[in-house]
């Protein structure tokens, strides 16, 4: 099964680092060059294990996702629930770890998935790698510039 995984270090302690992980319409489109629209589903007021989600992303594919496993500050799980017909499965995790320099994160983002049909995936796969790759690391550059932002942090 493919995975890709990008990490950055960011200039704020882990509570921080997940709580801006976790931001929402609007602050969230203001780091997130990944996400078009974002929201709650099923009347949830914030995120948690057991709440889904709706993304769309840039491209304009849309996914519906479930918090598998939410640990502030530490981590926070996803499973894709329904989504892009490509995708047999796709899940994604966060990870923040307190940094060499004291007050610092070391924010790791991982994903996974499975392409179908899977008579494709020899194809599909090194492509889903290459394009999932490069969105993971934009994603992660506008998370590192989000953890700086005061608007963003004031939102806090």
């Amino acid at each position: 099964m493919p995975v890709v995984e990008a990490s950055a270090t960011v200039p704020v302690p882990p509570d921080v680092a997940f709580a801006v992980s976790q931001t929402v319409a609007p602050v969230r489109y203001r780091w997130d060059p990944f996400v078009r629209s974002q929201h709650l589903l099923d009347g949830a007021a914030r995120p948690g294990k057991g709440v889904r989600t709706f993304t769309r992303s840039r491209h304009g594919l849309a996914m519906i996702s479930e918090y598998v496993s939410y640990a502030p500050p530490t981590n926070v799980g996803m499973k894709m629930v329904r989504g892009p017909w490509f995708f047999e499965m796709f899940a994604g995790g966060w990870r923040f770890a307190p940094a060499a320099v004291p007050g610092h994160t070391v924010a790791t983002w991982r994903y996974s998935f499975r392409c179908r049909p899977a008579w494709l995936r020899p194809l599909a796969d090194p492509i889903g790698v290459w394009l999932l790759t490069r969105d993971i690391h934009k994603r992660i550059q506008g998370y590192a510039r989000g953890c700086v932002d005061p608007v963003v942090l004031d939102s806090l």
